[in-house]
């Protein structure tokens, strides 16, 4: 990879006036910026300009360059290097490559809102620092990449990967993911998790009676419902496996989870989709089991065993039910009102 460093070495070697190197970089086609060790422009060249929309005579001989990139005053990856404030790197970048990062060259990825001509860009960006024969630094030359195109199209293949393809929702692979992190933060904060197992009602003579088709339509219908539910961040809904859903909901004590699993039930009855094996109206509904655990002291594993158990429970005791694991051994089951 071509670093900053060797394009202006390069630069340089053509010609040893610098001001031909100095003009050749202003006409580089690709956006580059140069900052002296104080973190003052002294190279906008047009490139960044039609990048930005921001104009050199803008930038030149101040710092106000930071906010070409953001809404908001924060260090670029060349104020970084100049300030040698190498550690916060990683924590401003949506990619930071640790691996390969040395003296000579950073390497970074993110998105910036770009103000100016506001549009959301994801940039590619190389930085590096310019020392004189004495080791002292001259410089520091950011040059970037519009990556934009390249991300979103990985962003839509991994949230395609990610997703059920028949209801939209969360795949048995985002699940497993997501339970795993909420596990870890669960112990790292001391808070309590609830996981809630659905399953519909009589679904294989659903579509014994209905056909598949119909069989889909109605699977698409409980699982809007249930998107509607997990409406809060780090909650999650997931189709499981064939007619089962589950759902997480960190930071949900036993009977927060027990009320969002009673509006669940009624509003599934309330669909009013018409189910001839079912015993209730003649409507489809759906039995839930609920588990409520600390991340600390049970693993993910047996907390969905409990409230599988306790959907098991509800099932046998009727359907168009909540069932809610008490601990290991017990669960209560609560007849649909």
């Amino acid at each position: 990879m071509t670093t900053p460093e060797t394009q202006l070495k390069t630069i340089e070697a053509l010609s040893p006036d610098r001001g031909f190197a100095v003009s050749l970089m202003r006409h580089l086609v690709v956006p580059t910026f140069v900052l002296d060790a104080n973190c003052r422009v002294i190279i906008w060249n047009k490139a960044c300009e039609r990048l930005t929309g921001v104009k050199a005579d803008e930038v030149v001989g101040s710092s106000r360059h930071r906010l070409a990139f953001y809404g908001k005053d924060r260090p670029t990856l060349a104020d970084l290097i100049a300030q040698q404030r190498f550690d916060e790197a990683e924590g401003l970048y949506a990619d930071y490559d640790l691996t390969s990062n040395n003296e000579h060259g950073f390497h970074a990825e993110n998105w910036c809102v770009m103000p100016r001509v506001r549009t959301r860009q994801y940039l590619h960006i190389d930085a590096g620092p310019i020392f004189d024969s004495d080791g002292k630094l001259l410089a520091v030359i950011e040059t970037l990449r519009d990556m934009t195109v390249q991300k979103e199209a990985q962003e839509e293949l991994q949230r395609l990967a990610s997703r059920d393809s028949l209801t939209g929702l969360a795949n048995r692979r985002a699940f497993d993911e997501h339970i795993g992190n909420e596990w870890t933060r669960g112990r790292q904060s001391d808070h309590l998790v609830s996981v809630m197992m659905l399953d519909v009602d009589h679904f294989k003579q659903f579509n014994d009676t209905y056909g598949h088709p119909q069989g889909d339509a109605c699977l698409k219908s409980v699982a809007s419902v249930l998107a509607g539910a997990a409406a809060r961040s780090g909650d999650l809904v997931s189709r499981y496996g064939g007619e089962e859903f589950v759902l997480v909901l960190p930071g949900t004590t036993e009977e927060g989870a027990m009320v969002v699993a009673e509006r669940i039930r009624a509003a599934v009855a309330g669909l009013r989709i018409p189910n001839e094996a079912s015993k209730h109206d003649g409507m489809l509904t759906v039995s839930i089991g609920v588990a409520t655990g600390d991340p600390s002291s049970v693993t993910q594993e047996v907390l969905l065993q409990r409230a599988d158990e306790a959907l098991y429970r509800a099932k046998h005791a009727g359907r168009n039910r909540v069932g809610v694991a008490r601990d290991e051994a017990d669960c209560d089951v609560a007849s649909a009102t």
